[in-house]
């Protein structure tokens, strides 16, 4: 028991910098005193003390703030920070090493006793503020949910999550995300360097816009200079400076998406 206490206790001042030592760790952090009582909680839940496992996990959501079905399932290491507002539904499963910020819901989407209703987080997983991930199904190891993500469907190992409702993103080759890695350490509240795929999309198609802008550009010059050098005295009539006047602003599209 004090060897898994004392692995809870790292591994949070391994991931928050703001930790400063063990004792505060220990008398001052609301996730590791509500990944200890719902242990409680959920060793009477599965003893069939269901009353007890509910009484213990609503005492702990008075003092944290933070609500754990005692049903649930945790792994080892796993770090709830700040906490505030997280709610973990009874058939939710938690891996080793995972990291869940303030607001996080796991929540369900049916109604049918007995079945699995809530999600499944593999190892390592990084869930950001305010993100909810209801469903069955799961999340797979070294997943990251961006912050207020909507997650309603299952998310590949390793890939990240943003948006509502989510899209996945996956992560880059090996030698960038290593590079990524080395310069970022942990990503908190599970911020991706990636660009979302929408923006992505619409750059693309601003790039191909402004491309046949300039193709264009290149027919009239031609147009002109075939005209000049016909000297037709009916030839063809050029639109004069308003097709100049007409360009497309691929910069000011671009600072949008960045805004």
């Amino acid at each position: 028991m004090f060897a898994r206490l004392h692995s809870d206790i790292q591994c949070i001042l391994d991931r928050d910098p703001a930790a400063r030592s063990a004792w505060e760790v220990l008398t001052c952090y609301p996730g590791l005193h509500a990944v200890v009582l719902h242990r409680w909680a959920h060793a009477c839940w599965r003893a069939e003390f269901k009353w007890l496992g509910r009484f213990i996990s609503n005492f702990s959501r008075w003092i944290t703030g933070i609500e754990i079905h005692p049903g649930a399932k945790l792994g080892e290491r796993v770090f709830f920070d700040h906490g505030m507002g997280i709610v973990i539904g009874e058939t939710a499963e938690i891996g080793d090493g995972c990291t869940i910020y303030h607001g996080v819901t796991l929540g369900g989407t049916s109604l049918y006793k007995g079945a699995k209703r809530h999600p499944t987080l593999g190892n390592d997983v990084v869930v950001g503020a305010g993100a909810k991930v209801l469903g069955g199904f799961t999340v797979g190891d070294g997943a990251k949910v961006g912050s207020n993500a909507v997650v309603t469907k299952p998310v590949p190992a390793g890939a990240t999550a943003v948006g509502n409702p989510a899209r996945i993103i996956h992560e880059a080759a090996d030698v960038q995300r290593e590079a990524a890695a080395s310069k970022m350490g942990f990503s908190a509240y599970g911020v991706t360097q990636n660009d979302d795929p929408l923006s992505q999309a619409l750059r693309g198609l601003i790039d191909n816009a402004s491309s046949q802008e300039h193709q264009i550009a290149l027919i009239w010059q031609a147009l002109e200079k075939m005209n000049e050098n016909r000297g037709l005295s009916q030839g063809i009539q050029m639109p004069g400076d308003a097709a100049k006047r007409e360009t497309f602003e691929a910069d000011k599209l671009n600072d949008l998406l960045d805004k």
